[in-house]
């Protein structure tokens, strides 16, 4: 388990273990639902203060091998759907949460969240992924076409990728992000 990939379920806990928990789990239901198809590819688009990080920890914990969080979501609204355990901890989830990035990024955050993510899975990876592969879509290819498994990105605060800001993030640095997790089953910007 690490910082970005294979995320452990500990934020989604600190959600669970407030005096006021809301269950919306439905977003994984759906999500279950439209895995493997061209729907895949969700926007939790919201306004300020609604919950998308919380969203965005809910999924990692839920979807993340780097965590066991059965008994986490077995007495939610998630526990009682046939799909319940089939993607339970499933898949190499990789969670990107922008605005912590772009408090260290002094440039290019698409290059700083690439290297980050990369080392990651050369770690998990080593033998699939030598030094010399420096693309984030080249190595989440190399690791699908070796091992069959497949990757869930989420990224929370994607919109600070794309807004004009102090920073002078451009659009292309979204792109460039998007451009990186091709290879992904389901994308899921929060």
């Amino acid at each position: 388990m690490g910082r970005f990939v294979n995320p452990d379920n500990s934020a989604f806990q600190v959600a669970l273990n407030a005096e006021i928990y809301l269950d919306k789990t439905g977003l994984i239901a759906y999500a279950n639902r439209v895995l493997d198809t061209p729907d895949a590819y969700i926007c939790n688009s919201r306004p300020r203060r609604f919950g998308k990080s919380y969203a965005a920890n809910m999924l990692a914990a839920y979807y993340s091998r780097g965590t066991d969080s059965e008994k986490m979501f077995a007495d939610l609204d998630i526990g009682k759907t046939p799909l319940f355990r089939t993607h339970l901890n499933r898949y190499d989830v990789i969670h990107i949460d922008v605005q912590w990035f772009r408090s260290y990024a002094d440039g290019n955050i698409v290059s700083v969240i690439t290297e980050s993510v990369m080392e990651e899975l050369r770690d998990i990876y080593p033998d699939i992924l030598p030094s010399e592969v420096a693309s984030l879509p080249d190595a989440l290819s190399r690791v699908r076409e070796k091992t069959g498994r497949k990757f869930v990105i989420i990224i929370d605060e994607w919109h600070r990728l794309i807004q004009k800001s102090r920073t002078n993030i451009s659009a292309s640095c979204a792109v460039s992000l998007r451009e990186s997790s091709r290879q992904s089953i389901l994308r899921l910007p929060i």
